[in-house]
């Protein structure tokens, strides 16, 4: 079994901006979070990116620009990731059990990629993205800028911060 590390994208991978990014010269990978995929990568992480991408149902973008988006991580951190799921529904145009709160994507990604939940973790900025990674039996730990979240284990600044205290367990 291998040990993951689950991450949401928006506000964690990349910077949260007040609105919805529809195009590549709007989204910008946060400083720091290349090395940190790295750092994660070498200590033997498998690395899982699980993210609700509403403007796919909203129709201000297609499933493509998920995809060269996450592409956009994966050159800056030397492909350290190893998946990516994402939830195109938005609730006013398409229910769906993929999208957080809901635990469908850390499901399949658990049943395909063997990971062993007691040594796995997610990292976050929401409490949409603690609720599901607590009903698997993640461990949690919030980047929050905000009002931390009940769910969470552990609350951060930033991903360097995150990083760090997963190097140190």
């Amino acid at each position: 079994m291998k040990k993951a590390i689950f991450l949401d994208r928006d506000g964690v991978l990349n910077e949260e901006l007040g609105f919805q990014v529809t195009n590549s010269e709007e989204f910008k990978i946060k400083q720091g979070v290349p090395e940190g995929l790295k750092k994660l990568k070498a200590a033997g992480f498998l690395l899982v990116v699980v993210t609700n991408q509403s403007g796919i149902a909203k129709g201000t973008y297609d499933d493509s620009f998920v995809l060269a988006s996450h592409e956009r991580i994966q050159l800056a951190s030397d492909n350290a990731l190893d998946d990516i799921y994402f939830a195109p529904g938005y609730d006013s145009v398409s229910r769906s059990l993929s999208r957080k709160p809901g635990s469908l994507m850390f499901e399949r990604a658990i049943a395909k990629h063997n990971i062993d939940l007691s040594n796995s973790w997610m990292i976050g900025d929401r409490e949409s993205d603690m609720i599901p990674a607590k009903k698997m039996g993640l461990s949690t730990i919030q980047v929050a800028q905000t009002k931390p979240s009940p769910f969470a284990d552990q609350v951060v600044l930033n991903f360097a911060q995150a990083v760090d205290l997963l190097l140190q367990t």
